[in-house]
């Protein structure tokens, strides 16, 4: 794998947050603690607020999501490669004022700045002749926020019960949630399910090479705008537009606008259970 620098999607930025940790942190959120068992396993087992977030940031893995059973968030990584060392790739937690990040983070790359792992879109990863694999999987508490990044590979967020979003350059995003979402990748699908039907900001799902499938409740109130260069468009709901690849139009009494867009490929808006 050649060098390249992994920087994070603008559509997910959170807003610039401070903090340090370790493989054991112990701050504003209390008892968290991680710990990587080996080389090729890594746990975190930890109490985030409700409102707060969990922030993944992974670089070549899956990221898989689902809904705890408990109020404790649980993040379990694994790491698996066919020639690179995975001692060599570390998982760093940092708790911060609104929530935990953790990633995983690769050696350093002569030439370019230190890896690190920083809350939201802060910082970034260099990745030269590694191919080691980390999956995450993680369950998420009602209510805390799950954010998920990554560069290669999928990501999926499903049947939580917080706002969500998630974004990957090279992979599928699926995303399911009674609350809100965003959701985005490069080369890939975008398939998103919300549960609200009125949210407090706009919302985007976009994809350059791939299909953009959405969900929203039928009682939703939100103005529309989709866009595809090379696809159609289909919608449960009424929409207008000069061409058949270029459509908007308002649910509703309307509100904060749902961007749903893809250069090549389909479009398709679905009417779900009212909210």
């Amino acid at each position: 794998m050649k060098s390249i620098r992994l920087f994070a999607l603008s559509i997910l930025a959170a807003g610039a947050l401070s903090g340090c940790g370790g493989d054991d942190p112990t701050g504003p959120n209390g008892n968290g603690n991680g710990n990587g068992s080996s080389d090729l396993e890594f746990e975190f087992t930890g109490m985030i607020a409700p409102g707060d977030r969990i922030e993944i940031k992974g670089v070549i893995g899956e990221i898989t999501a689902a809904l705890a059973s408990g109020n404790q968030v649980e993040v379990r990584a694994t790491k698996s490669a066919q020639q690179s060392d995975p001692a060599g790739v570390t998982i760093e937690v940092v708790e911060h004022s609104e929530g935990v990040t953790i990633c995983a983070v690769y050696p350093d790359v002569p030439g370019e700045p230190p890896n690190e792992c920083l809350p939201g879109d802060e910082g970034s990863i260099s990745v030269e002749d590694n191919d080691v694999q980390v999956d995450f999987v993680v369950s998420v508490p009602a209510g805390v926020v799950f954010v998920g990044r990554n560069f290669s590979g999928s990501v999926e967020a499903t049947d939580l019960e917080s706002d969500v979003f998630a974004s990957t350059f090279s992979g599928n995003v699926t995303v399911s949630t009674t609350e809100i979402a965003e959701a985005a990748t490069f080369s890939g699908n975008v398939t998103a399910t919300i549960g609200l039907a009125n949210w407090g900001r706009d919302l985007e799902f976009t994809t350059f090479s791939g299909n953009v499938d959405v969900e929203v409740p039928s009682s939703t109130n939100a103005e529309v705008v989709a866009s595809t260069v090379s696809g159609v468009i289909v919608s449960d709901f009424p929409l207008t537009g000069i061409l058949p690849n270029q459509q908007q139009g308002t649910l509703g009494s309307g509100g904060p606008t749902l961007t749903l867009v893809t250069f090549s490929g389909n479009i398709r808006l679905r009417s779900g259970p009212a909210s």
